[in-house]
């Protein structure tokens, strides 16, 4: 079986990786991004209508400047966020399934003032015509080195699931310096917004039918009983 890498930060790392190993796939979790709260200054909640949450990173690295805004309900993209924006105290408006573009069509029709909190690489957005937003950055992605053990790994054939476009170019950008052969090597993004980061050269990318871990492990099952290019470059 060809085994799937897990390179998200944790606790998400840990989170995935249980869910591959569940569904018996040979999994290694080998975080390459360290979650760094960042300094930020909360605004008056009174000139929001609700909050949009991308990652429950933000909640669980968010601090004290949450506080005030607990009486706002919180749009989440999926079910992890909202749990850990309940755990910080808020409600929630609506949880997701399709991504960040996708809740904003669960908007309530008096939830027009939006205050996203996120992380230094987000999404864009195209805001429904009447809705406003505002964005606050409250932590950071922070990238590590890989480890000799994934640099090992990776020199055979496997699956890096990707959970991001700053994930994406990262992993390339450590192929390189590492002198890891792409070729090899077979991606499964999240969305093509993330696949196109990955850049040229590797085995496969493939792209999810939704943009979760059920989707994307229902993908690698598919996958991993193909032992996978052998190396063309």
């Amino acid at each position: 079986m060809v085994p799937l890498v897990v390179i998200r930060p944790e606790p998400g790392c840990a989170a995935s990786l249980a869910a591959a190993r569940a569904v018996r796939l040979e999994a290694h979790g080998f975080p390459l991004f360290e979650i760094v709260a960042k300094s930020w200054e909360a605004p008056l909640p009174g000139q929001f209508d609700a909050i949009l949450g991308g990652s429950g990173n933000a909640f669980r690295h968010g601090g004290r400047a949450l506080a005030p805004l607990r009486e706002l309900p919180v749009y989440a993209v999926g079910e992890t966020t909202a749990h850990a924006a309940r755990d910080a105290g808020f409600a929630i408006a609506a949880i997701g399934n399709g991504g960040m573009q996708g809740l904003l069509a669960e908007l309530h029709a008096d939830h027009r003032r939006l205050l996203r909190i996120a992380g230094d690489e987000r999404v864009p957005l195209n805001l429904p015509r009447g809705v406003s937003m505002e964005e606050r950055v409250v932590y950071a992605n922070v990238p590590r080195p890989m480890p000799p053990d994934l640099v090992a790994l990776l020199r055979q054939p496997a699956m890096i699931a990707l959970h991001s476009a700053e994930a994406a170019r990262h992993v390339a950008a450590q192929c390189v310096t590492h002198g890891i052969r792409r070729s090899l090597l077979r991606l499964i993004a999240l969305s093509q917004r993330i696949a196109s980061a990955a850049g040229e050269g590797w085995g496969e990318v493939a792209v999810t039918t939704l943009p979760n871990d059920k989707a994307l492990l229902a993908l690698a099952l598919q996958m991993c009983q193909d032992p996978g290019p052998k190396g063309r470059d």
